[in-house]
């Protein structure tokens, strides 16, 4: 199996057939993922919980990996994710990349850089145009 097959297996089964046994599968058992939580690395543990979190705000759940690039261990991928508001029509449509480290069939290191912004905005949980409003010196809340 090639890294960016690998990587759409991790999103097949992680996050579209949300399936938190999955994890242990892909994630080797000290290995942690930067980028999603501001205080540090997201484990195996963390997913457990993020995973379900962030699926109840969305349904029909697509990811598409635009770009990517391997090289030796490491893949780095660019993806558009693609559902729809949990309750309601509106599209959700959000992007980001990941750089991982797999070893044997295992992710032993991640980085994340994802558009949470854009990704609440649609989810109605931000005003729209957050990004711009605190550009702007507005405070949120």
């Amino acid at each position: 199996m090639t890294k960016l097959e690998f990587l759409r297996e991790w999103y097949r089964r992680v996050w579209v057939e949300a399936d938190p046994t999955a994890i242990d599968a892909f994630f080797a058992p000290r290995a942690g993922a930067d980028g999603l939580m501001p205080d540090g690395q997201v484990s195996a543990e963390d997913f457990r919980a993020l995973v379900p979190a962030l699926l109840s705000l969305v349904r029909n759940l697509r990811i598409d990996i635009d770009r990517s690039v391997e090289t030796g261990d490491w893949l780095w991928a660019q993806i558009t994710v693609h559902a729809t508001h949990a309750q309601g029509v509106e599209p959700i449509r959000a992007s980001g990349q990941i750089m991982m480290k797999i070893e044997g069939d295992k992710i032993v290191e991640a980085y994340n850089a994802f558009v949470f912004i854009t990704f609440f905005e649609q989810a109605r949980l931000l005003p729209q145009d957050s990004f711009l409003l605190l550009l702007s010196g507005e405070t949120l809340g």
